[in-house]
């Protein structure tokens, strides 16, 4: 090829647009684009029941809190750059801030690290109102105007009283976001541990409150035995039960997530929570300054194999010249 008197053959084409691209690879393209994010405050339920073992693959390789930690933790790798997560725990009635939301990519081995770290023995109390606690969660996010993902088995210990859910006094949508049920379908025994964090056995029916004998009593309460309208209102004889078996409350969640306006999702039926989240927000535009290097780089690449393999097809210039100058032998 002859340009301007002078000559190129493909190999020279071939490295000049290589040495082209890199330079630009070098200097570097950016460009500007908008990217949906997720702003989320991510609570946690560190209750006695998520130590209940039920989850993972095989079912019941992992604990409930394992299986939750690790839902968050892929989540943060599912959702993108500029997306934020801050990260709170739950507890008897009350739901407590750890962290303020901060940029997932920029802050991911710290995040990792502090929910990695959640564990059941930072709890305060023994106790564990889900709706409270929730409603307390639903609080913080909003003064954060963040989301919320609030990950719990939806076990009331003690039980719900007599007079049901408490009613939740916010604006149902007001904040939006998922409850994560997290457990088995199946009733399964809750551990017991001693004071050094060794299981030394399951909880009894002796061990748990099997209901709820604060407030108002049931209507059924005057044909109980022993009942007596001042001393026994709920009857004289202990409460029978197996609230010492534990396994997700799905219709007790459900009843939560339209309460509040939230989006409810099985953790054991979802292979990502991330899209879910997604799904159930209002999108969060923010413009992303992509780095497109790549694009040169790959390209000075492929000019430089493709040199190569020119070189191995049609031999070098020396060995072509040697050929034709060789006398041939008889």
């Amino acid at each position: 090829m002859n340009f301007m008197g002078v000559n190129f053959d493909r190999r020279m084409l071939l490295l000049l647009g290589a040495l082209a691209a890199t330079i630009v690879a070098i200097i570097g393209i950016h460009i500007i684009r908008n990217q949906r994010v997720a702003d989320v405050l991510a609570v946690v339920d560190i209750t006695g029941s998520m130590n209940t073992r039920d989850m993972g693959n095989p079912r019941g390789s992992q604990n409930r809190l394992e299986a939750a930690r690790q839902a968050l933790i892929d989540m943060m790798q599912d959702l993108p750059c500029q997306s934020r997560l801050g990260l709170g725990i739950f507890s008897e009635r009350i739901s407590y801030l750890l962290l303020d939301p901060v940029e997932i990519c920029g802050n991911y081995d710290a995040l990792e690290g502090a929910v990695s770290g959640l564990d059941w023995r930072m709890a305060w109390q023994g106790d564990s109102f889900i709706a409270k606690g929730l409603y307390s969660a639903i609080d913080i996010a909003s003064s954060l105007k963040s989301d919320l993902i609030f990950l719990t088995d939806g076990h009331e210990a003690p039980p719900l009283p007599f007079t049901g859910v408490p009613e939740f006094d916010g604006k149902p949508g007001a904040v939006k976001g998922l409850i994560v049920g997290v457990g088995g379908s199946d009733k399964t025994p809750i551990p017991k541990y001693d004071d050094e964090g060794r299981q030394i056995g399951v909880y009894n029916e002796s061990d748990v409150p099997q209901d709820n004998r604060i407030g108002a009593a049931p209507k059924d309460a005057e044909t109980r035995e022993g009942y007596n309208p001042r001393n026994a209102p709920f009857g004289a004889l202990p409460a029978t039960g197996d609230e010492q078996l534990s396994s997700v409350k799905t219709a007790h969640l459900e009843d939560l997530a339209s309460r509040t306006g939230l989006t409810y999702v099985e953790l054991q039926n979802v292979s990502a929570i991330a899209p879910k989240l997604l799904s159930s927000t209002e999108p969060r535009i923010v413009p992303v300054n992509t780095d497109m290097a790549y694009v040169p780089a790959l390209f000075a690449l492929l000019s430089m194999l493709a040199l190569y393999a020119l070189q191995l097809f049609e031999g070098t210039p020396a060995r072509r010249s040697r050929s034709r100058t060789s006398p041939l032998v008889n």
